[in-house]
């Protein structure tokens, strides 16, 4: 990866994602793998873009004019770091992300965020197949526990883990924040 052709994709990291009504959440740490991520980026100059996500149901934490639609202070845009807003999983859609990223001849994105199984998939998905090399910061990345359709629940870190093994090597290249900055960074191009 050519740090010049990456940008840091940072999902729906939002204060929202505290409130209990999600249940039980893996990977406490996450955030501050983010923030490791986006220090290193920010540290080279290379793109950042954060993306929040605006829900059209009035009940969710992260519905507009709610406090927990605010993202996380720790992660929070600087000045010329763009925030898109999304109402749907894929931070593509009904935003400007990819005509960014094209404009600015980004062709490898680092993918971190909330939730795993949900927002963060559907983006690693959609920018694998729109032709973006994806990688997803495991360790930068939690989720929540689920209620399947038959009424079995299903702890958070199973979600999170069978997430990343449903997109590793099929729609992204899955590491540790630390990785990526090491192959980002330090790896010759």
């Amino acid at each position: 990866m050519q740090p010049s052709r990456t940008a840091l994709i940072l999902v729906d990291v939002q204060k929202g994602f505290d409130d209990p009504v999600w249940g039980r959440r893996n990977n406490p740490d996450a955030e501050k793998r983010m923030v490791r991520l986006l220090s290193a980026f920010r540290e080279r100059g290379a793109a950042v873009f954060h993306v929040q996500h605006l829900s059209t149901n009035p009940n969710s934490p992260l519905h507009p004019g709610k406090p927990g639609c605010a993202l996380k202070d720790e992660v929070g845009p600087l000045p010329g770091e763009p925030t898109l807003t999304k109402k749907v999983n894929s931070c593509f859609i009904g935003t400007s992300l990819e005509e960014e990223l094209r404009k600015q001849e980004i062709e490898a994105l680092v993918i971190c965020g909330l939730t795993t199984d949900h927002c963060v998939s559907t983006t690693a998905r959609m920018g694998a197949n729109l032709g973006f090399r994806v990688h997803v910061a495991s360790d930068a990345t939690a989720t929540f526990e689920r209620v399947g359709p038959d009424g079995h629940s299903y702890p958070a870190q199973l979600m999170h883990d069978t997430a990343l093994a449903s997109l590793n090597e099929e729609f992204a290249i899955v590491g540790t924040s630390d990785m990526l900055i090491q192959k980002l960074f330090t790896e010759p191009a």
